[in-house]
């Protein structure tokens, strides 16, 4: 019998614009926890920064469960900041407020495209390492940025309990965050991501029996 792990909240920030295919790995695994073990406590909730809708990129209503003022983060939980045409916008300034002190309690963020360009204007991936959708789009969106030299030039990069991506690796994204969250067995992970990476079909047949 598996021992079962504690509930963990994985709060996905929802904003006008919102691009629908960053999160779809996310919000797709976690929902239907089609591959996700019974002991393993992980609900997925929409928070804005009011309950008011907000509408994705691909016209999508989306209604916030909760509101950033309402949230109480522990250890483990989860902070996805999608990428987004908005972020520059006032509304943002408070969840963005919160990544501070969310990153010493141990929250993951996971940020992504137009996400980590916000964190950059705010100073907080000069010191940790990091990826975007390119430096030279760093240093154009962000006055602030002085991260150059932590830059990772690659799909996706972690630093403890940071994680960034490019808008171009959805995927990756997904996979990494799966990983730190420990939200799928290492052998279920493996063969999920090498199915959607590869579409070679034995990965399809090793995923099936990963969940036996």
């Amino acid at each position: 019998m598996e021992k079962q792990t504690g509930h963990k909240n994985c709060y996905l920030y929802v904003l006008n614009t919102l691009a629908d295919w960053e999160i779809g790995f996310i919000t797709a695994e976690l929902k239907s926890r089609r591959f996700i073990p019974e002991n393993t406590k992980i609900e997925l909730l929409m928070v804005g920064n009011t309950l008011q809708s907000i509408t994705t990129m691909g016209g999508i209503s989306i209604s916030p469960e909760i509101s950033v003022e309402d949230i109480e983060f522990k250890e483990g939980d989860i902070l996805v900041l999608p990428g987004a045409d908005t972020w520059l916008e006032e509304e943002n300034k408070k969840i963005l407020d919160m990544v501070p002190d969310l990153l010493q309690k141990k929250v993951i963020i996971a940020a992504i495209c137009g996400a980590t360009a916000a964190l950059a204007q705010r100073g907080l991936l000069n010191n940790r390492k990091h990826t975007s959708n390119d430096k030279e789009y760093l240093k154009m969106f962000c006055p602030a940025y002085e991260g150059i030299l932590s830059y990772i030039d690659a799909p996706v990069a972690v630093d403890e309990n940071l994680i960034t991506a490019t808008g171009l690796a959805p995927l990756e994204f997904a996979y990494e965050l799966f990983k730190k969250s420990k939200a799928m067995r290492d052998e279920t992970l493996e063969a999920w991501y090498q199915l959607y990476r590869t579409k070679e079909a034995k990965y399809f047949f090793n995923l099936m029996e990963s969940l036996k």
